[in-house]
C-alpha cells in the first residue's frame, strides 16, 4: 500500500526540471523539484556526471516530502551548455520515471546486460595484474567491448564487459563461463591471494558501471587506512574530512575540503546513498583547485551519526571515496582501430617499460578504441621518464594516436601533450572489438 500511495503522489506531483543560461554570467542552472525518495540526489547527480559535465556550485535541500536541487554546470570547455540536445535529454532523463536510462554519449554505457557478459573481478593489486588478466581474455576468445579499472590502498577491482569473438554477443555456454571464472580466479589470486581474490558474473539487468566499482571497493574495506608517508601528508592532496553534530536540527554535519575533479560530487553522493545516509541539506562550491562540499544528513531510519566509531567510519569511507579517482599517475590517451588482442599487447608493453597502471577507462566506439590509462613507474616514486614514453613510441609503431598529458608535478619534455603516430603492432591481425581495462 505504501508503494502504491508513493506511486500516486509521484503521478500527481512529477519531477519538473528548468534548465536556464539567462541568469548566471558564467553557468548553465539546472534546477530539478521532485518527489522526495532516497537515492533521488544520486539519481540527478549520476546523469550530469555521465554527460562529463562540470558542477562548479551545487544547493540541496529535502526536508519534508519535497526534493529541490539547483546545480550550476558548464562543459570540459568551461562554456554554458548551449547544445539543445544535451538540453532534451537531461530534461528526458530527469523527468521520466526510468532511473537507468543509456547514458547520450556513451561514456559509461547502459545499456542491457543480454548484449555482453559482465564480470567483476577484485584482487590484491600488483605491477602487471592488469596485463594478465587481459591476456587470459584474449586467449579465450573474449571481446571486451568496455571495462573500468580502479586501485586504492593495494585492492584492485574492475567490472568488465565482454562478447563472445564469434557472435558478438554475452558468453552463454556455461562451460565455457565456467572456464572463464576459473581462470580469472588463478590469476586473481597471485602468490596464493586466497582471501582477496574474487570474480563474479553479475546478474541481468542494468547497472552503472562506476557506482558498481564504488560498492566493491567499499566491500573489500578498502577505507580502511593505511600508512600514511610523510610527502603524502606534505603534499596537500589528502583530502580533509570532518562529521559533527548539529545538536539542535538533530542532524550530523559532514564537511569536506580536497583538490578537485571531475565527477567528485558524484563519488561523495554515491558513498553516502551507498552508505545508507540520506542528504537533507547540501552546498557545494568549487574554487580554482579546491572543491568546499558540505552535508547535514541523517541515516535512513532518521537518526544521526551515534557512536565515536560510526564517526569514524563515515570520514575514512569519504576519503577513499574521494581518493579513488585521485592520482599524481601520469595519463596516457590512446585512440586506435580495435581488434582482438589490442589490450593485451598495450598493457605487455607497459609491464616491459615498467609502468604501472593505478586506474584505466577503456572503450570501444563504432570499430574505434579510446583507452585511458593512469601510470606510474613501478620500480620508485619519481615521475615517469620521458625517455620510457620514447621507448613505449618505439615499441608500438605507427597509426594509433597517443596523448600524453603531464601534470604540471611531473616532468615533461618541452610539450606538454604529444602526440605519437603509431601502428606496425596494431596491423598484424584483424581488427576486431576487444578492450579492457
Amino acid at each position: 500500500m505504501e508503494d502504491e500511495y508513493a506511486k500516486l503522489i509521484r503521478r500527481m506531483n512529477p519531477p519538473r526540471v528548468t534548465i536556464d543560461n539567462n541568469s548566471s554570467p558564467d553557468a548553465t542552472v539546472i534546477q530539478v523539484e521532485s518527489v522526495n525518495k532516497h537515492g533521488i540526489l544520486l539519481e540527478v547527480v549520476q546523469v550530469l556526471s555521465d554527460l562529463d559535465l562540470v558542477i562548479k556550485k551545487a544547493y540541496i535541500s529535502s526536508d519534508g516530502g519535497w526534493f529541490m536541487e539547483v546545480f550550476n554546470v558548464i562543459d570540459h570547455d568551461g562554456c554554458k551548455i548551449r547544445d539543445e540536445g544535451v538540453v532534451d535529454y537531461i530534461k528526458k532523463v530527469l523527468e521520466s520515471d526510468a532511473i537507468y536510462v543509456p547514458s547520450l554519449n556513451g561514456s559509461v554505457g547502459l545499456k542491457s546486460s543480454e548484449d555482453y557478459t559482465s564480470i567483476e573481478l577484485v584482487g590484491t593489486d600488483r605491477p602487471g595484474l592488469l596485463s594478465e588478466v587481459s591476456a587470459v581474455l584474449t586467449d579465450l576468445g573474449c571481446n571486451v567491448v568496455d571495462a573500468e579499472i580502479w586501485t586504492h590502498n593495494a585492492t584492485a577491482a574492475a567490472v568488465v564487459h565482454v562478447t563472445d569473438g564469434k557472435t558478438n554477443f554475452a558468453v552463454e555456454d556455461p562451460k565455457r563461463l565456467l572456464t572463464i571464472k576459473k581462470l580469472l580466479r588463478n590469476v586473481l589470486k597471485g602468490n596464493n591471494d586466497l582471501e582477496t581474490a574474487k570474480m563474479t558474473l553479475s546478474a541481468p539487468g542494468y547497472m552503472h558501471r562506476q557506482r558498481r566499482l564504488h560498492q566493491i571497493m567499499f566491500a573489500e574495506r578498502d577505507y580502511e587506512k593505511v600508512e600514511i608517508t610523510e610527502q603524502e601528508k606534505e603534499s596537500g592532496l589528502r583530502p580533509r574530512v570532518t562529521v559533527q553534530d548539529c545538536v539542535e536540527k538533530d542532524y550530523t554535519v559532514v564537511t569536506m575540503r580536497c583538490m578537485d575533479r571531475p565527477k567528485l560530487l558524484f563519488d561523495i553522493i554515491c558513498t553516502l546513498t551507498d552508505m545508507q545516509y540520506v542528504v537533507f541539506h547540501g552546498v557545494v562550491q568549487t574554487g580554482d583547485m579546491e572543491a568546499f562540499q558540505e552535508y547535514y544528513i541523517r541515516h535512513v531510519d532518521g537518526s544521526p551519526v551515534s557512536s565515536e566509531a560510526e564517526r569514524e567510519r563515515v570520514m575514512q569511507c569519504l576519503e577513499a571515496a574521494i581518493e579513488r579517482r585521485t592520482s599524481e599517475a601520469l595519463e596516457l590517451e590512446l585512440c586506435t582501430a580495435d581488434r582482438v588482442g589490442l589490450l593485451s599487447d598495450i598493457t605487455r608493453i607497459f609491464r616491459e617499460n615498467s609502468l604501472c597502471i593505478k586506474r584505466a577507462e577503456i572503450s570501444t566506439e563504432g570499430g574505434t578504441a579510446k583507452d585511458k590509462f593512469y601510470v606510474t613507474d613501478m620500480t620508485s616514486n619519481n615521475p615517469v621518464d620521458p625517455k620510457t614514453i620514447d621507448s613505449i613510441q618505439r615499441q608500438i609503431g605507427e597509426q594509433a594516436a597517443l596523448h600524453v598529458r603531464w601534470k604540471s608535478s611531473q616532468s615533461p619534455p618541452e610539450e606538454t601533450t604529444m602526440s605519437f603516430l603509431f601502428g606496425n603492432l596494431f596491423k598484424r591481425r584483424s581488427f576486431q572489438s576487444l578492450k579492457l581495462v
